[in-house]
């Protein structure tokens, strides 16, 4: 049973390129919060898309420093999460919750 905290944890899926090349191995790549760990992360994953996880990566991709009209600026740090899933299961992200 999927809990309001699950949801605060999975804010959005990564729909890139390469991205959609990892779906090919049967990963799923997600925005998370900079907080949320590992064992959070999959049990999120496993309530709210009721799928088994195998594992799970995550990364924090820093954020770059961007110039517009002269003033300078810094995007915010983002962390995603690369989640392996077991062999059967599939997350359909184009769909939404």
């Amino acid at each position: 049973m999927a809990k309001p905290e699950h949801f605060d944890l999975i804010l959005s899926p990564v729909i890139t390129e390469k991205a959609t090349l990892a779906s090919e191995h049967n990963q799923v790549v997600f925005r998370v919060p900079l907080t949320a760990t590992k064992p959070e992360i999959q049990a999120a994953v496993e309530a709210v898309f009721d799928v088994k996880v195998k594992a799970v990566n995550t990364l924090v991709q820093k954020g770059k420093t961007k110039r517009f009209r002269g003033i300078t600026g810094k995007r915010s740090d983002v962390k995603k999460a690369i989640v392996t899933l077991e062999e059967g299961h599939a997350i359909d992200v184009t769909t939404g919750l």
